[in-house]
């Protein structure tokens, strides 16, 4: 098997669940990056943009995973079959399907974007053994107090917008919508200022306050996929308190290995002050945190060339 130059799609079967796994890139030292995408219910090629594609995967493999009841992900499974739990079994999983297809001498990295970084501590929390670092790019690592930090910082960036005389409209009515939602979580108010969030860092890219994210695919192109599942499983896990009661900020403490913070200084939809509380209470002494002045909740979309330096030059310290 030519190792160098990986591009395949591999399925792992797990509990009533087959979940594919595109693998591509360099393994010629059997380093595989295994990605957690967003959501939750999102795809794992979406991700596959810009710097990822023309230089993370030259330097490393790279598993672009759909997870259970996302992307193409199929099964007959019950909604017993869905937690955050078997989900982060689910990613453990994977790497002994890896093991088995490429060789018991991989070298794992790990790296959770958005809710990819709930998933991400819930998996090394279960076993972090098989990992030699982990990556976190704006991470939920407690999902529960996203709410009330949304409006602590929608007014203030409203605010300071507003002081700029950049958007006014868009940034009065944000916080209308804030004085309107209720002091405690409520799943009717948080899927009104989540969306508010990701809208409000559209408006910051309309006024040049962060990089308008581009998305280009392998072909130079922007992308678009077709997928199966269409948000059952986001439906799920917030049925189970998700958003209301998930927090792994008191355990972060456990996570022994070297990690990497990345995160978008603009970020509304999980703000910056979560990352400076994940590098305070990750475990590891071999731990950075950087954070991108031009972007919001994606810098993969917004500094792809930054963003691919400080993850390569994070995985050849540390393979």
């Amino acid at each position: 098997m030519n190792l160098k130059d990986l591009n395949e799609t591999i399925y792992l079967r797990h509990r009533q669940a087959d979940m594919p796994a595109h693998v591509h890139g360099n393994a010629s030292e059997k380093v595989f990056l295994i990605y957690l995408h967003g959501g939750p219910g999102g795809l794992g090629l979406e991700a596959r943009i810009n710097t990822l594609i023309t230089e993370v995967e030259k330097n490393n493999a790279v598993v672009y995973f759909d997870q259970r009841g996302s992307g193409n992900a199929q099964g007959n499974y019950s909604e017993d079959d869905v937690s955050i739990d078997l989900m982060a079994e689910d990613v453990l999983a994977l790497v002994k399907v890896l093991r088995a297809r490429y060789g018991d001498d991989l070298k794992f990295f790990l790296m959770g974007a958005s809710w990819g970084g709930t998933l991400g501590p819930a998996t090394l929390l279960k076993n972090q053994d098989a990992f030699l670092g982990w990556i976190d790019v704006a991470g939920a690592h407690s999902p529960k107090d996203l709410y009330h930090e949304y409006q602590i910082i929608l007014p203030e960036k409203a605010n300071e917008q507003i002081a700029l005389g950049n958007s006014i409209p868009h940034w009065e009515g944000v916080l209308e919508l804030v004085r309107n939602v209720g002091p405690d979580y409520s799943e009717e108010d948080f899927s009104k200022l989540n969306p508010k969030a990701h809208e409000s860092e559209k408006v910051l890219a309309q006024d040049m306050v962060i990089v308008s994210p581009q998305i280009i695919g392998e072909d130079g192109a922007e992308r678009s996929f077709a997928v199966r599942n269409n948000g059952e499983i986001g439906i799920l896990l917030t049925q189970m308190g998700l958003w209301s009661d998930l927090s792994f900020t008191d355990r972060l403490s456990e996570i022994i290995i070297p990690s990497l913070v990345l995160w978008g200084a603009h970020d509304l939809v999980v703000p910056t002050r979560f990352a400076q509380e994940a590098y305070n209470h990750l475990g590891s002494t071999h731990k950075e945190i950087f954070v991108f002045e031009r972007s919001g909740h994606s810098p993969l979309e917004s500094e792809p060339g930054l963003f691919a330096e400080k993850v390569i030059g994070f995985i050849n310290e540390y393979r």
